[in-house]
């Protein structure tokens, strides 16, 4: 994660689909061979088994509202956890005799995340810290009940609550919360396992691919969100993208590591949109779009930044879904903050 967060504020589409379409391989290798499986298809989700939480604009509240509707069981995977309302939340759903698991990164966010660590500890709740064989544990999730998943972009950190743009799909399809469990499991042990599709989960290390494809399939438009520009082969294939004549929008929040990047997509007329480090809404959503509002429109929102370690060393967990609810409203919104940028110039 970059530090100038910290230091500058005051379906249709299956992935089979997106994957065959440009030839992917999907085979690991390596020391994360089998860590990682791309899914092979995507169920068309039954009705109201996906809907989002879009941030600031719907506030924390529903997130607290989900832990506290646990009857039985809370899983919690988060990079950072520094909002004291959350932690009492899972301190008190210990407190009723729920069974609260917790796992804090350790990797990059361990200063962060040990008053949470120490507090949770104290109260009865299971917490540990993330395996160290990954670069990060960046994933944020959550599992109630083994009924019900959160699969987000936000941390659970208050201080950003009020201005950072954020993405949250609330998960009902019981294949993705079952294979979001499985992984859990495993990472609790600190085990070695590979990580299980569900119905349309991609899971890092190893998302590359995934989302890769997401951007070579389009054939009319995408809109994209992230928090990064850190990786060449996405901007070569948003470059790609452009010219063969699909219309390119991307909007992040500007920053000057990423100035080659944005030059180089704004040579090639994609439509780079930012915003300042000081303006009023920071762009940390990870969100991708693909021809929305057609037959085959896609949209991914995850954990992953368009960066190699989020792509090929963290723990990470997005979903792809052609549900139309979701891609409706991820469509907007990005439509939205990109008429509230300004075209970029180095």
């Amino acid at each position: 994660m970059p530090s100038l967060r910290f230091v500058s504020r005051a379906a249709a589409c299956t992935i089979a689909a997106c994957l065959a379409l440009a030839g992917c391989d999907t085979r690991q290798s390596g020391a994360d061979a089998g860590v990682v499986a791309i899914p092979i298809s995507v169920p068309t989700p039954s009705p109201g088994a996906l809907s989002v939480l879009t941030e600031p604009d719907q506030g924390i509240a529903p997130v607290y509202a989900l832990l506290r509707a646990a009857q039985h069981s809370i899983d919690l995977t988060m990079y950072e956890l520094a909002d004291t309302q959350a932690v009492q939340v899972l301190e008190t759903a210990a407190a009723r005799g729920i069974t609260v698991r917790v796992i804090l990164d350790i990797n990059r966010e361990k200063a962060a995340n040990t008053p949470a660590y120490e507090a949770l500890k104290a109260h009865g709740v299971q917490v540990i810290w993330a395996d160290t064989r990954y670069a990060a544990t960046h994933e944020k999730a959550i599992v109630i009940d083994r009924s019900v998943a959160a699969v987000m972009s936000l941390n659970l950190t208050s201080r950003y609550y009020s201005d950072t743009r954020d993405f949250a799909v609330l998960d009902r399809q019981p294949s993705d919360v079952a294979a979001i469990e499985q992984v859990f499991d495993a990472d609790f042990r600190h085990a070695n396992t590979p990580a299980p599709t569900g119905a349309d989960l991609v899971w890092s290390p190893g998302s590359e691919p995934a989302l890769l494809q997401i951007v070579n399939r389009a054939s009319a438009s995408l809109l994209l969100e992230n928090e990064e520009m850190a990786l060449p082969a996405v901007t070569s294939a948003l470059v790609q993208a452009a010219h063969r004549g699909v219309a390119v929008t991307v909007v992040m929040t500007r920053q000057d590591d990423w100035a080659k990047d944005f030059d180089t997509l704004v040579a090639a007329h994609v439509g780079v949109r930012t915003y300042a480090p000081t303006a009023a809404l920071y762009i940390h959503a990870k969100a991708i779009v693909a021809d929305a509002g057609t037959s085959h429109q896609c949209a991914f929102i995850g954990s992953e930044n368009f960066s190699a370690a989020s792509l090929q060393h963290n723990r990470e967990l997005g979903l792809l879904t052609a549900d139309p609810g979701v891609v409706t409203s991820l469509a907007s919104t990005i439509r939205s903050d990109a008429a509230g940028a300004v075209p970029w110039k180095h």
